[in-house]
Parts: C-alpha cells; sequence; structure tokens
C-alpha cells in the first residue's frame, strides 16, 4: 500500500473517476492520505462527486509521474470518523484553508478494496491488491 500512496503523492495531481447514471465523470484531485493502512481520498459532501460516490462506490484513479502511470480501481467507503479527517488534513496541509474536520461538509472515503497497477512502457505493469 506505500508504494501506492508515495506514486500518487508523486503524481500531485491525479484524476479520479466516478459514474453519474452511466455517464463517467472525471476530476482532478491532489489530497491522498494512508489511514490505518488504508488509501483515503477527500471531498466536500455538498459536490457532486460525493453523491456520484455515495450512490456508486466504484470508482477509478489514474495519476502519472516521469514515464510511468497507475490505475487505481476500485470500491471505495465513506469514513465519517473524525480521525479519518484529521489524518488527511494532516497529510495534506494545504487543505487547512479549505476544510476543517469539525465545518459539516468535509468527508473522506476510503478503499475498501481494489487494485493498483503501475504501467511504463518499457517494464511489465505492476499489480498491488490494496
Amino acid at each position: 500500500m506505500n508504494e501506492v500512496y508515495d506514486f500518487l503523492r508523486s503524481c500531485g495531481t491525479f484524476y479520479l473517476a466516478t459514474d453519474e447514471d452511466g455517464q463517467p465523470r472525471v476530476r482532478p484531485f491532489g489530497a491522498i492520505s494512508d489511514f490505518e493502512g488504508k488509501l483515503y481520498i477527500e471531498t466536500n459532501n455538498q459536490k457532486k462527486v460525493y453523491q456520484q460516490m455515495m450512490k456508486n462506490g466504484k470508482v477509478e484513479l489514474c495519476g502519472m509521474h516521469e514515464g510511468k502511470w497507475i490505475r487505481v480501481e476500485g470500491t471505495v467507503k465513506e469514513d465519517l470518523r473524525r480521525e479519518a479527517r484529521v489524518a488527511m488534513l494532516e497529510d495534506n496541509p494545504s487543505l487547512k484553508s479549505l476544510a476543517s474536520p469539525d465545518n459539516g461538509t468535509m468527508t473522506v472515503f476510503y478503499f475498501e478494496s481494489g487494485t493498483a497497477t503501475i504501467y511504463s512502457f518499457t517494464d511489465a505493469p505492476k499489480v498491488i491488491e490494496l
């Protein structure tokens, strides 16, 4: 799991794909956390992406760094614990100007299950189970 976290962190920006009534929706994300050995992402519960993940937890992340790219596919689940939100803010201090663990809108999701694959043009894909 550390390798997946480190790779996504090195990307800076990665992209999250969700489903909205059969239509793919993709948007940039940058906040990632490794809390209790699980991969977490953060959003605001007032956004469409939140509604999409609540309706269909199957998502995919994709990012690229130094000629390699990662795809993380799996199922996410919301974690309502304050401790998980605090961990996200500790791992991503730039979020502190935008979010608070107690503001009622910040929320985090973790990968309940999934697979990460790291690709390159020269090496065989590396598959990591989450």
